[in-house]
């Protein structure tokens, strides 16, 4: 199970890793992340990083260990990763490859009201999705393959994993598609009549709910 932390957005995680081997300012700080493309692997939210910052030094993560001022600019506080900060970084790093944890999409919350649209205009927005999604894998592919003669794979595995996912998406999609076009997804008939002006048949639909319900007690 997940362990409640001092400081618990991933933002402060990104922070942790990027600080590793060199005391920083908040603007370095924020540069080392886009360039490390970590702005692409977790959803950072740029204008909380002053916050984040704080609050790792509020919880002893991180220290202060000197300041800059260049020219009429505000005098930046200097921070360094502290040997707490170390052990929380890997802690929650082992959390986080070890442990599953749902998350939620906006795609699965689609699926889970696909019956408020008609097989036919599903399997037409499906089609639009693989298209969207083939055009994000070969782009996905060829920014992989440019990257993959530059750096080991170490620092790749996450955009591997992404790859992976993406391609996964598209396959278990087309498949969707391809069975509302050749009419052999279940029960199609019933879900056509329900837009056909006959409705939902509500009862049953919450039998189908009670059924794929899997939160309740063995």
């Amino acid at each position: 199970m997940a362990k409640r932390r001092k400081v618990g957005n991933l933002l402060a995680l990104a922070v942790l890793a990027v600080m590793q081997d060199e005391a920083m300012h908040r603007y370095q700080i924020a540069a080392r992340l886009r360039d490390y493309g970590k702005d692409r692997d977790m959803d950072i939210k740029w204008g909380s990083l002053y916050t984040v910052v704080q609050n790792l030094a509020k919880a002893g993560f991180l220290e202060v260990v000197g300041s800059e001022r260049e020219g009429a600019r505000p005098e930046r506080v200097i921070y360094r990763i502290t040997a707490a900060g170390r052990a929380e970084l890997v802690d929650w790093t082992r959390e986080l490859i070890a442990e599953p944890e749902p998350e939620q999409s906006r795609f699965v919350a689609g699926l889970s009201i696909l019956a408020a649209l008609p097989p036919a205009e599903v399997a037409e927005l499906l089609g639009r999705r693989l298209a969207a999604l083939d055009e994000r894998i070969a782009q996905t592919e060829r920014e992989f393959a440019e990257l993959a003669g530059q750096l080991p794979r170490l620092f790749l595995v996450e955009s591997e994993y992404g790859l992976a996912i993406l391609r996964a998406e598209a396959r278990w999609t087309r498949e969707l598609r391809t069975e509302l076009l050749d009419g052999t997804f279940p029960d199609l008939a019933e879900w056509q009549a329900w837009h056909s002006g006959s409705g939902v048949d509500s009862a049953r639909a919450r039998e189908y709910a009670k059924g794929a319900d899997t939160t309740g007690e063995d």
